[in-house]
């Protein structure tokens, strides 16, 4: 755990007003955070509404305001379950959720806080997705890798960073006749759900729920917040992905497929026509979200889009032996096998039923 704030800390916070705040309700949130540097769709008030109402998580965000301008922020969604106990976490199902803090003194204050909150209310443990550089050599729960990509060049520059295999395979679904279309409606939503089940149950993972992809289409992509690219090929769609955007930074957050197509490249032709997109729209950058250090095929794939890489680090506290510990919650392997040969309506069913527990 950090150390304990010195006294020189306290007399630096002493002006400073420390809220717990729920930006749901929050009014001008959004804009509060847009004067951050480190600033994502993921602090937004939308994203907390997508998790409150999907999951029921109770959004709980400390917060450090001088003269009602927001200075820093440490989001936390608490969330309840019999199966992995009440515990907090910054935040649930985002890639990533950097404290926004000008210095370690702010991000200790507002530490400390949230120990002392979770304590009281009896948190199992306190699990954050970034903010490696406030705790120096403690180790981390888990890590994976983060590939952005710049996206102040011209279309032209942007292109021929590309590796040649991705050049390629863009070319190639052009050819075959592959049709994309970015589309910011509910019908596409659905047209991506069902590819989306088809790739969760090839990777042998439940799909989310469908009321979670309505959420994300009524608070997120309804408000201009995110767009849905799908391809289709003689008239069927066969592959999408769902893009999010806040500010000036978009990130790539879910891409499905039908596996049968595989062979005409279309998941490049979506995220060549995604990056267009965004390029002619005035963003600067594009991040293509987090992947897992045993998936090199996925790790090679979003490098060869001339993608800056860095590792990010995710962090959890046991609060009942007060230590940072690794992630021994996580199964892997074995229930794969089983979710790949499950029927997909039955799959569903567990998704719905599972996903809120594992947030």
């Amino acid at each position: 755990m950090p150390n304990i704030l010195t006294q020189q800390d306290r007399t630096k916070l002493t002006n400073l007003k420390l809220e717990i705040v729920n930006p749901i309700y929050y009014s001008g949130w959004n804009k509060l955070l847009i004067y951050s540097q480190n600033y994502s769709i993921f602090h937004t008030s939308n994203w907390a509404k997508v998790l409150r109402e999907s999951y029921g998580y109770n959004p709980l965000y400390f917060t450090l305001f001088e003269h009602g301008r927001l200075l820093a922020l440490l989001p936390m969604m608490e969330v309840r379950s019999v199966l992995t106990g009440r515990r907090g976490v910054s935040l649930p199902f985002s890639d990533y959720c950097e404290p926004i803090v000008l210095d370690k003194t702010q991000f200790q204050a507002l530490f400390t806080n949230v120990i002392s909150y979770a304590k009281n209310s009896r948190w199992k443990s306190l699990e954050l997705r970034s903010g490696r550089k406030f705790f120096g050599d403690i180790p981390s729960s888990a890590y994976f890798y983060r590939h952005t990509l710049d996206l102040t060049r011209g279309e032209e520059e942007i292109f021929a960073s590309f590796q040649s295999s991705t050049k390629r395979n863009i070319r190639k679904s052009i050819r075959k006749d592959v049709k994309v279309e970015v589309c910011n409606s509910m019908n596409p939503i659905k047209e991506f759900y069902r590819l989306n089940c088809m790739t969760r149950k090839n990777h042998g993972i439940p799909p989310q729920p469908f009321s979670f992809f309505k959420k994300t289409y009524e608070h997120i992509i309804s408000q201009n917040m995110g767009i849905v690219v799908l391809a289709s090929y003689e008239n069927k769609i066969i592959a999408g992905a769902i893009y999010f955007h806040f500010g000036k930074k978009a990130i790539y957050k879910y891409g499905a497929s039908d596996k049968t197509y595989q062979n005409l490249r279309p998941n490049d032709l979506v995220m060549w026509e995604a990056i267009r997109w965004y390029s002619q729209n005035g963003f600067d950058n594009l991040c293509f979200g987090k992947t897992e250090p045993k998936h090199e095929g996925l790790r090679k794939f979003k490098l060869g889009w001339g993608t800056k890489e860095e590792t990010l680090r995710y962090f959890k506290y046991d609060l009942r032996q007060e230590t940072f510990v690794s992630n021994s919650d996580l199964v892997t392997g074995a229930h794969n096998k089983i979710f790949s040969r499950m029927p997909i309506p039955m799959s569903k069913i567990l998704g719905s039923v599972l996903y809120k527990h594992f947030g």
